[in-house]
């Protein structure tokens, strides 16, 4: 498809200059079929990680401003040059239009899917659902940028809303879909596949979408700090 030789360039590139690490839990890896995976965020370093990491193709879910010519630069300064890379202003907005004017390019080029908000994001789960019709993964960090972080694993609560996928992707296919844990720890530089967890049509929707973004959530936690223990203790732990 559009945008392949893009994405695995930028895979390769990834992994060759910035990431470097290790996959564990490829065991775990969907054989066949589409798939939605959920990662933590782990700042800046959590896309670049997985990209570089799983060796399938994935369309990240990436927020609408990203994605805008005349917005991008804004948000980047905002939510990236100024609070990980700590410019100050007046040299922070400078270096976002810089990175801006590469970033909107790249990933509009691998076929970001636009994450909207409001009645809006309707637009959002008709490019996910299409794309999940065509055999093609998803990749989503849901946590929430307005709730605070849980210092131990470096993680915020998540959001709900990627989960209702299961529900609109079984209405229009009568499939299951599941969805992949996947817990990035850059002290340890590894990405962890954990065990899906599959959309249930028997449950009450709405109930089903709390229990899935839980479940997830609960798990890429406990991954995350497995990962930190492990590289404390220095030893594996049992499974």
């Amino acid at each position: 498809m559009k945008g392949d030789a893009l994405y695995w360039l930028m895979s390769h590139m990834f992994d060759a200059f910035i990431w470097g690490g290790e996959l564990t839990g490829s065991e775990n890896l969907s054989a066949d079929g589409p798939a939605v995976y959920v990662s933590n965020h782990a700042l800046a370093l959590g896309p670049i990680a997985v990209a570089a990491s799983l060796p399938l193709r994935i369309y990240p879910w990436v927020v609408s401003d990203m994605l805008d010519r005349k917005k991008a630069a804004a948000y980047l300064n905002m939510d990236f040059v100024e609070p990980q890379l700590h410019i100050p202003a007046p040299l922070s907005m400078p270096l976002a239009r810089l990175i801006s004017q590469a970033s909107v390019r790249l990933l509009r080029g691998v076929g970001s899917i636009p994450v909207w908000h409001g009645e809006q994001v309707r637009g959002t789960y008709r490019i996910s659902l299409d794309r999940l019709v065509e055999e093609q993964n998803l990749l989503i960090f849901p946590e929430d940028p307005n709730l605070p972080m849980d210092e131990q694993c470096k993680m915020r609560p998540f959001m709900k809303g990627f989960a209702r996928l299961g529900e609109l992707y079984f209405e229009r296919t009568q499939k299951i879909l599941k969805f992949y844990p996947l817990a990035v720890h850059p002290g340890s530089r590894k990405v962890k596949v954990g065990k899906p967890i599959s959309f249930n049509p028997r449950n009450n929707p709405a109930n089903e979408v709390v229990r899935i973004k839980s479940v997830l959530e609960s798990i890429i936690r406990g991954m995350v700090i497995e990962m930190t223990l492990q590289g404390y203790a220095g030893i594996p732990l049992p499974h």
